[in-house]
């Protein structure tokens, strides 16, 4: 492709790994209701909202849960997650991804956060990079999950770029093909073998540089 005018990056995986609070937070609400969930049952959760994580938490437990009870189950698990990452700070940053956003700072190329989670500007702050971003599209200005391309369309029209001019970094299934329905050029954090349909694949952001965008 030409070289970008935006890029947008999801979160968790991508920027810092939060996987691990979540997973601890969804495994302590799962054993207090009297089942396991594994880190494999984790896996389904990857770029889901709040409520659909929990949706999927009750039907593996095989809980029936009313609405008034989802919220409050949800609520808990917010809070502990919450508790878990206000100890975060910049060394949970992945490897390269410092590097990549400099590199995108030096060739004025905007660049603007697109996570599900309501949690991502808690997150940017504790890692010191909340004022980097040129705009932050997250679960609290969003009404559709990924992956419905909302996120990403509200991050290019903050960015003031046509959707097909950005590229997306995104480590889940349901946000490539959010990437993919809005029209954008999709890189894709993790195994080929796992994500499938993006554009091309790194392991880490170390391999990533705006020449290889430009020449694919």
């Amino acid at each position: 492709m030409a070289k970008p005018k935006a890029v947008l990056f999801d979160l968790d995986g991508v920027i810092v790994d939060t996987a691990t609070h979540h997973y601890k937070a969804w495994k302590a609400l799962a054993n207090e209701m009297g089942f396991d969930f594994t880190e494999a049952d984790n896996e389904r959760l990857k770029g889901v909202s709040r409520v659909e994580s929990l949706n999927i938490l009750l039907e593996i437990g095989n809980v029936e849960k009313n609405d008034q009870e989802k919220e409050q189950l949800a609520a808990q698990k917010n809070e502990q997650y919450v508790k878990a990452i206000s100890t975060m700070d910049d060394s949970e940053i992945l490897p390269g991804v410092k590097e990549f956003l400099q590199e995108l700072k030096q060739e004025n190329i905007p660049f603007a956060l697109g996570s599900a989670s309501k949690n991502a500007p808690t997150i940017l702050k504790q890692i010191n990079l909340y004022h980097d971003f040129d705009a932050i599209i997250d679960g609290n200005s969003i009404s559709k999950a990924k992956p419905d391309p909302e996120v990403f369309l509200q991050g290019a029209e903050a960015l003031q770029v046509n959707p097909e001019d950005c590229v997306v970094f995104e480590d889940a299934q349901s946000g490539i093909e959010a990437g993919k329905a809005a029209g954008m050029y999709v890189v894709g954090v993790g195994n080929p073998e796992v994500l499938k349909g993006a554009d091309d694949y790194i392991t880490h952001m170390t391999e990533m540089s705006v020449e290889r965008i430009t020449k694919k």
